[in-house]
């Protein structure tokens, strides 16, 4: 039997946006606790975002992460003892953390720049519909794609 699934915790939006998915990239970001860091590499981002474009960087942000959120993905089904891909439709919530993730590791892989440099370039290139966040994107669809012959498993 399983157990009863935790509340959702309820966050602040962020102090310069007053926006709540700021606030939850922002910590997707920070890692050991650093929220001072994660907040910092997000707002320089944003600035490099507002130089190179000379768009409002949160319009870019919210364009970045509508491009790459995935709209299906596969899930490992086991059905008689064999395996399948089961393509499923991508709740809301996971789609924001999926792509928010993508858009993270695509930057940190990036190299020789400072962090809050590459997330600007990523969100830039992710609002324009390339880089590494969208083409992992892309290789999801792809899958589900490939393993539409399982969807009665679902």
């Amino acid at each position: 039997m399983r157990r009863r699934r935790p509340e959702k915790r309820e966050i602040l939006p962020d102090p310069v946006y007053s926006n709540l998915l700021v606030a939850k990239f922002v910590n997707y970001i920070m890692s050991d606790g650093k929220k001072g860091v994660a907040e910092k590499i997000f707002y320089g981002a944003m600035g490099q975002v507002k130089n190179k474009t000379k768009t409002e960087g949160l319009k870019i942000f919210e364009k970045a992460i509508d491009n790459a959120s995935p709209s299906v993905e596969v899930k490992s089904r086991r059905v008689g003892g064999a395996t399948y891909q089961v393509p499923i439709e991508v709740p809301k919530g996971r789609r924001f953390y999926l792509a928010s993730q993508w858009i993270i590791s695509a930057a940190a892989n990036r190299s020789g720049r400072p962090m809050a440099e590459k997330l600007a370039i990523e969100l830039i290139a992710a609002a324009n519909g390339d880089g590494g966040a969208i083409k992992k994107k892309d290789d999801t669809h792809r899958m589900a794609e490939a393993n539409k012959a399982f969807a009665h498993f679902r």
